[in-house]
């Protein structure tokens, strides 16, 4: 594949608007892409317009399948005027093209699969499978991950890239992902006699007055650190006139593996328990998303592996092994598969992911792809 059908490549899931929803569309343009260069790939709809998709190639002679997952799904684009070019033009300046998704993860995403297709083009096969996994509503909790791992799709991986932005860092370990809600229930009555009242928004307050101090005693992790933790959204009262009989805080937490998400679970709700024991108090907790945190040693053969098909494939050796505090996928993953080697790498950059006028390098994405298609080649031949 030359370098200006890379290119559009990419400019087209750009200009396909997937925030939040739609990767459909997405799902679909890849499906017809792949059968273009004879490889079957399956879209797995869902109700309305979500859906992932998995596609394989390789010869099966090795018994080992190595995942290659990105997701399909963009953050929302908060104000297009903000907006230098129209970010779902895919837009390129220079070396950098810019679009919602040009990080964070599109351009992975058309390495992965443009990698499938190069090796099958250059019959390159490897002895054993690659097993694509698009997904659809990362950045929403996971569920298209969850979905996938429920139908079995990584209980058999030996192991995992994921192609979030790295910058061409190899990512051995991230943060779990907890998100949470507190309800409060109390007792509607007019301002003039709050006596007669529970006020729903005050109730919240001995959980938020706490809060800040939920994690000081939990051990600090290792590798990922301490255990960053917030409160994110606080909702309550429609009338400035009335008591309010309902309020809600949201939370989001990073459970590490010296910390996990059972005893993140387990302090919440002691918290809330406790709360409820003072008069007039109705707190209710919910768990939002569970994702667990990952971690491959980074010295193990498979991470040492991708570095240096990394560091082959960007015509460096500054490849840095390192770790992040954002989620991926491979949360979800490793419910079915929990020794899954997981390496996340990608092209630049983390840092403008969300942000606007976000862009990748066309250099960077075209030295991913070439990383891709060397770990693909030599992946069977190298890790035993």
């Amino acid at each position: 594949m030359n370098k200006e059908k890379k290119i559009k490549v990419l400019q087209d899931l750009i200009k396909i608007n997937s925030e939040n929803a739609h990767e459909i569309k997405v799902a679909q343009y890849l499906h017809d892409l792949l059968s273009e260069y004879q490889i079957e790939s399956e879209v797995l709809p869902l109700d309305g317009d979500r859906a992932n998709l998995v596609a394989e190639i390789g010869q099966g002679e090795d018994p080992r399948i190595l995942g290659f997952s990105g997701h399909m799904d963009t953050v929302a684009v908060s104000d297009t005027n903000e907006w230098t070019y129209d970010p779902f033009s895919g837009h390129i300046e220079g070396d950098r093209l810019y679009g919602r998704g040009a990080a964070d993860m599109k351009s992975g995403l058309a390495a992965q699969v443009i990698a499938l297709i190069e090796m099958t083009e250059e019959g390159k096969l490897p002895a054993g499978k690659i097993r694509f996994l698009a997904t659809f509503a990362e950045e929403s909790g996971a569920p298209g991950s969850e979905l996938l791992t429920k139908q079995g799709y990584s209980k058999d991986l030996s192991g995992l890239v994921i192609s979030e932005p790295t910058s061409g860092r190899v990512i051995y370990a991230h943060s779990g992902f907890l998100n949470y809600q507190v309800e409060s229930f109390g007792i509607a009555a007019h301002s003039s006699d709050p006596s007669k009242g529970v006020n729903a928004i005050s109730n919240l307050l001995p959980f938020l007055n706490v809060e800040k101090h939920f994690f000081e005693y939990a051990p600090e992790d290792p590798i990922l650190g301490p255990v960053p933790h917030s409160v994110t959204i606080i909702e309550g009262g429609k009338q400035i006139n009335t008591i309010p009989n309902y309020a809600l805080l949201r939370g989001n937490i990073r459970p590490t593996n010296s910390f996990s998400n059972e005893e993140v679970i387990s302090v919440l709700n002691a918290e809330v328990d406790k709360i409820n024991q003072l008069p007039d108090h109705q707190l209710k907790l919910t768990i939002i998303n569970d994702l667990l945190p990952i971690g491959t040693d980074p010295q193990s053969e498979f991470i040492q592996f991708i570095k240096s098909m990394a560091q082959e494939g960007f015509a460096t050796n500054d490849i840095e092994l390192d770790i992040m505090k954002g989620g991926t996928d491979a949360s979800l993953f490793i419910r079915a598969n929990p020794n899954l080697p997981v390496a996340i790498f990608g092209a630049d950059d983390w840092n403008i992911s969300h942000q606007k006028d976000e862009f990748t390098t066309l250099s960077s994405y075209f030295h991913l792809i070439d990383s891709l298609k060397l770990i693909g080649e030599k992946y069977f031949i190298n890790v035993h």
